[in-house]
């Protein structure tokens, strides 16, 4: 009888998402911003899943969700796949990456019209259009469009090329928790768009997905989002 019991109770956690295992996807700049509090509020709340995390591009994450080899992504929407649901689940506005020796780096913002003749760190848009498209967007508003001198694909990568004095870099605004020495992160004077985090899932999802996206949606510090947005 213990035995039948233990069952039936393994079987009603397993229905309700709590014991079982999650793959989950996500990109880079997200480990800077709500990915590391909503895996905390996770593993507090369901401490039986076990949890398998994958640094991977947005289409790296669409293809393999896609052919069942993760259940759950983090990327940069858009997501125009049909045969996956997606909902946006965080924003913010984009900031300056400069070395600090930069001509500009004592200034308390920047105008995005004083980089005209700036060498730019950027990435590919295949990577990432929803984040690239933002920042082209806003430097051709200001009548130009950048110099790209240095592609690479990792955020972390990025902010080292800065380090480096290969360029600047327009970059989401939690990057400046990425701490890196020889790099100082400027407010933008012009408001920027406001580029976003998605969730992506696949329609019959299991439990453990299912209580994912419960918690992510409301079960981590929302003030973080907010704090972002403070000038």
């Amino acid at each position: 009888m213990q035995q039948v019991e233990q069952a039936v109770e393994m079987g009603r956690q397993a229905s309700r998402g709590e014991v079982g295992q999650l793959v989950v996807g996500f990109v880079s700049s997200a480990a800077y911003s709500i990915l590391p509090p909503i895996l905390q509020a996770f593993r507090q709340a369901v401490p039986n899943v076990s949890l398998e995390l994958r640094e991977l591009t947005t289409n790296q994450q669409l293809q393999l969700l896609v052919s069942g080899q993760i259940d759950i992504g983090l990327v940069r929407p858009p997501v125009e796949q049909p045969e996956i649901d997606s909902e946006v689940i965080f924003q913010e506005p984009l900031i300056l990456a400069m070395p600090v020796s930069h001509r500009l780096a004592k200034r308390a913002k920047v105008s995005i019209k004083s980089l005209v003749n700036e060498p730019f760190i950027l990435f590919r848009r295949s990577l990432a259009p929803g984040l690239y498209d933002p920042i082209i967007s806003l430097c051709q508003q200001a009548g130009f469009s950048p110099n790209v001198v240095q592609e690479a694909i990792q955020m972390q990568t990025i902010v080292s090329l800065v380090a480096a004095q290969m360029g600047i870099a327009v970059v989401p605004a939690s990057l400046q928790n990425l701490q890196r020495s020889g790099v100082i992160y400027k407010p933008l004077k012009e408001k920027t768009p406001l580029v976003a985090l998605a969730l992506i899932w696949r329609p019959d999802c299991v439990p453990t997905v299912e209580r994912f996206l419960q918690i992510a949606r409301t079960g981590y510090d929302q003030s973080f989002s907010l704090a972002l947005h403070t000038p």
